[in-house]
């Protein structure tokens, strides 16, 4: 290296132009000696610029390194110890040093040569620059020269009073800003003065105020505490603001939220507002919920050490007991209530404070006003968002809810307080639905199989409770008034205010407008200013005022009112004077004051019914609560509507008519056998056969087989085998038909429309059976009430084959006129203690004739022989008993008298009509029709392909 420092200071010492024939002449010994050195290396190591490059290759890379490096050292580490050093060795690794050092050198020589130009020029310059200080070194001194002149110049007072004034500008300057600081000092206290007010607007606007001062003033010291004071109140703002935020969630107030909306919007936060005012109303709802429930939890937990406060919300809800439910529930609900009043009242505050945000903004309008684009968007941010949180937050309120409703087991509660209980769900479900259009399913969800589950316990138990009311019933007239329904009853009062019409009134009545308007406006609008939907209405309406004596408090108004009416008595029987002058004439004018009696007793509808058919009305208007409250199961209760009917059906069938009709041989409808055979199949739990064992999984949802009570006696034809207490059950189906058949609209609207070709079929097949029953019933009565079998054997020992031409009818027609008498006389005893209807006394009397017309005609064709003037008796006879009926019966026309009168008439028919006549009239017998044919036919041969004729008639109807 000193090497190459040697020949660098040589090479720039000048060069061979430049110096002087004395320096090329002066050389030194150290300079000889270098010469030679170099001259001794060159002949050492001849210039080879390939080999040179190859021995610069070679050298190793540490010599490159950083410049203290120690090539001696490295050289002397790199020999091996004393015992194995080799001077060969050494030798050849001290010529290579020598060649690499001698390569290098020439490398560097190179370089030196080829950069002496421009080396030259460089030092050139630098000359020049040296020569150019020097000038410049002379101007400034000068320059301090004159310039000390000029200040010998001037006057020093001059210049003082310049100062002094400058002086006084700045002090004037500092004074105001003292003033300003010391009114910013004071600042913090009227912050804080309008925080305690709520005045947020003010103190946001005053502490921006300030920060901007504090900006200007910020090169003073004091300054930055105070800017540090104020940026700290703004905070400590911003804090309150956000409580203050947070109030709302419970309970809106108009001025506060427009303080509070004022005061982001001065902070530029409205974004940030919104998003913290949704995450209040999430805590609100949580915490609220909490509040409540762990609430009732400390109340009944009395003593207890656990802590409540640490435990989930799922796991509280647990500990809820059976009598704080509904109390807890209730209150849990008007809460959550007022959280989601609150959020709706925000809604309609921006709605009513906020304009429209326009669809679109023109570019002109973006350039030029960049601030309106910016109130658009976080106008267009805070819809959007309050539209989102609708969905959010009953999501939220939803949830504790269900999780409080999954918390107790309702099986155990009474049904007012389970209909309550689903009540109230159902109308948190209308707010929901209100609130934000949900469904919610959660809801749903986790009241519906419970409901449903509990609702068929409930029904289980409501048909075995109707099982042993009706084998317990005495079947006795349950006092109501006359134009008693199903309305009437407490259970029906929100069917009432829902406007449903009475049975018989024609369409349903619209609902009232205090109903309407609060169906339109919702519970928002009708709770907006206070009160709850959850709050428990009062009923104002009276008691149930259906006690009565149906119908018999007017009937002595009316006969006072009737008395003079008999319009529709017969002309013959108001004369003064008629031509019998017999008993006759007296016994008409009784008639006449018995038949204004029987107009008065037996009148027109009266509500009968008994004490069960009661009872069953109250069910189904608590079950038709269940359908209100709870749609999803409002099919099931239907159908367990429909079975409390079938079994009261069935119950009444059993009791009062298959004693008549399997004694009687009566026969029944298809109709109503086919509904009595689905209902024992579907509903009867029927003894299995001996030696069989009952299916318990089988019978789990039928019901026992009805047995009339032992007290109730349907025997006895001094009460008409039980008229009043048969009158009184069938009646009471039937009038629990009727006000069954006036709820069908409402139940088709409230159950899915997939079903109600189910509701339409047993209304069509089985209330409508209600009424049929009426026949079976009184016609087995009015079959036993009266000796017919001694009527008929009287009419055997009649002569019908007699030569003169009586004018006394036969005994037999005074007989069986004294039994109409009695039957009429015990019908009108049975209607002072039970009101009979008009279709029950047409039907008893209807059938009552119709058996005794039959009886007419099977009394003639017991005649072997009969002339024609027992052909008149029978005339006679018949129209004697027609003449007393009607002073008996206001049965108009009288029943089947075609049917005997025809009969009569055939005796006086040809041999040839009497075979079209034969085949006219199929409603006789083969044995009437053969004692026709046998009295009225002389001729053998006729009477033979007659009775041939009557025989193949008699097979036909057989097949």
């Amino acid at each position: 290296m000193k090497r190459i420092k040697t020949l660098i200071t040589r090479q720039g010492s000048g060069s061979r132009e430049d110096r002087s024939p004395t320096e090329e002449t002066a050389t030194t010994p150290e300079s000889m000696k270098s010469i030679e050195h170099t001259l001794k290396e060159e002949r050492e190591f001849p210039n080879d610029p390939m080999k040179d490059a190859e021995v610069l290759e070679s050298i190793e890379k540490v010599y490159f390194g950083d410049e203290t490096f120690d090539s001696n050292l490295h050289e002397l580490n790199k020999l091996p110890e004393l015992d194995q050093l080799d001077l060969n060795k050494v030798g050849q690794d001290r010529d290579l040093l020598r060649r690499q050092l001698n390569s290098v050198s020439k490398k560097v020589s190179d370089l030196v040569l080829e950069n002496h130009s421009a080396y030259s020029k460089e030092l050139h310059r630098v000359t020049n620059l040296q020569a150019s200080l020097q000038t410049a070194n002379i101007i400034c001194s000068n320059g301090r020269r004159q310039l000390e002149m000029a200040k010998q110049g001037f006057t020093v007072a001059s210049l003082s009073i310049l100062a002094n004034h400058k002086k006084r500008l700045q002090l004037l300057s500092l004074l105001k800003s003292l003033h300003t600081i010391k009114t910013l000092q004071r600042t913090d206290i009227r912050l804080r003065e309008m925080m305690e007010e709520e005045n947020y607007p003010e103190a946001i606007q005053l502490c921006l105020e300030c920060q901007k001062a504090a900006s200007t003033f910020r090169h003073y010291r004091c300054i930055s505490e105070l800017s540090s004071k104020l940026q700290d109140t703004m905070e400590m703002i911003e804090e309150q603001l956000d409580q203050a935020l947070a109030k709302t969630c419970s309970n809106f107030d108009i001025e506060h939220y427009e303080k509070v909306q004022t005061a982001y919007q001065l902070l530029g936060k409205t974004q940030t507002a919104m998003d913290q005012l949704h995450m209040h109303y999430t805590s609100a709802i949580h915490n609220t919920a909490f509040t409540i429930v762990v609430g009732y939890v400390e109340l009944v937990s009395g003593s207890q050490d656990t802590n409540f406060q640490k435990m989930h919300y799922r796991d509280l809800c647990t500990h809820i007991t059976t009598d704080t439910y509904i109390p807890c529930l209730v209150d849990l609900c008007k809460a959550l209530w007022e959280v989601m009043k609150s959020y709706h009242k925000i809604i309609e505050w921006h709605e009513t404070n906020d304009e429209p945000i326009s669809p679109t903004l023109q570019e002109s309008d973006v350039a030029s006003d960049l601030g309106n684009v910016e109130a658009q968007l976080n106008k267009k941010y805070i819809k959007q968002k309050l539209t989102h949180g609708l969905t959010r937050i009953w999501q939220d309120v939803q949830q504790k809810v269900k999780l409080y409703l999954l918390g107790t087991d309702l099986s155990s509660f009474k049904y007012d307080d389970f209909i309550y209980v689903l009540d109230l769900v159902n109308r948190l479900i209308t707010v929901g639905e209100e609130f934000c259009g949900s469904k919610s399913e959660g809801l749903h969800d986790s009241i519906r199989q419970q409901s449903l589950n509990y609702f068929k316990n409930y029904h289980r138990a409501r048909i075995e409770e109707l099982q042993m009311f009706l084998e317990n019933e005495g079947w006795e007239l349950c006092p109501v008034r006359a134009n008693f329904t199903a309305l009437n009853l407490h259970e029906f009062r929100y069917l009432r205010q829902a406007g449903i019409s009475q049975p018989g009134k024609g369409a349903p009545a619209s609902p009232s407008p205090k109903r309407d308007h609060c169906t339109r406006s919702g519970y928002f609008t009708k709770y907006g200013a206070q009160g709850s939907p959850f709050d428990r209405e009062m009923d104002d309406e009276e008691g149930e005022d259906v006690i009565a004596t149906n119908g018999y408090e007017d009937e002595e108004r009316d006969s006072q009112g009737n008395e003079s009416d008999d319009s529709d008595v017969p002309d013959e029987l108001k004369q003064e004077y008629i031509d019998e002058h017999t008993e006759d004439q007296q016994h008409a004018r009784s008639s006449l004051k018995r038949r204004k009696s029987d107009r008065t007793h037996f009148r027109g509808p009266v509500a009968i019914l008994s004490n069960t058919t009661l009872n069953i009305l109250r069910l189904f208007g608590k079950y038709m609560q269940m359908v209100a409250v709870l749609k999803p199961i409002a099919f099931d209760v239907v159908i367990c509507m429909s079975q409390l009917f079938d079994y009261y059906l069935y119950a009444v069938y059993t009791f009062f008519s298959t004693d008549l009709s399997d004694a009687l041989g009566l026969s029944l409808s298809n109709k109503i056998r086919t509904t009595l055979q689905r209902i024992n199949d579907n509903l009867i739990n029927n003894e299995p056969p001996a030696g069989m064992m009952p299916n318990p999984m089988e019978n789990k949802e039928k019901v026992g087989f009805p047995h009339i009570s032992p007290m109730v006696n349907l025997t006895g034809m001094d009460k008409l085998h039980g008229l009043a207490e048969r009158v009184v059950g069938t009646e009471s189906l039937v009038f629990l038909a009727e006000q069954f058949q006036s709820l069908q609209s409402h139940l088709e609207g409230v159950i899915p429309a997939s079903k109600k070709p189910f509701l339409q079929q047993f209304y069509s097949q089985t209330v409508s059976v209600a009424s049929e029953l009426r026949r079976p019933v009184y016609r087995g009565v009015a079959s036993r009430c009266i000796d017919f079998e001694k009527i008929l054997q009287l009419m055997f020992t009649v002569k019908w084959d007699i030569k003169d031409i009586m004018s006394q009818h036969s005994a037999y027609v005074d007989v069986l006129l004294q039994e109409f008498q009695i039957f009429s006389n015990r019908l009108t005893d049975v209607n002072r203690r039970v009101p009979v209807p008009t279709e029950v006394y047409t039907i008893l009397w209807e059938h009552i004739i119709r058996l005794a017309n039959r009886t007419f005609v099977e009394g003639y064709a017991s005649a072997r022989k009969c002339s024609n003037e027992g052909r008149a008796l029978m005339q006679l006879d018949f129209q004697q008993f027609l003449l007393k009926l009607e002073t008996l019966t206001e049965i108009r026309p009288i029943p089947d008298k075609e049917y005997v009168e025809t009969y009569v008439k055939a005796y006086y028919l040809s041999e040839a009509d009497m075979e079209s006549w034969i085949k006219e009239h199929r409603e006789y017998s083969s044995k009437q029709l053969t004692s026709l044919i046998n009295c009225a036919i002389n001729n053998k041969k006729a009477r033979q392909r007659l009775l041939a004729s009557v025989e193949d008639m008699e097979r036909a109807r057989v097949r």
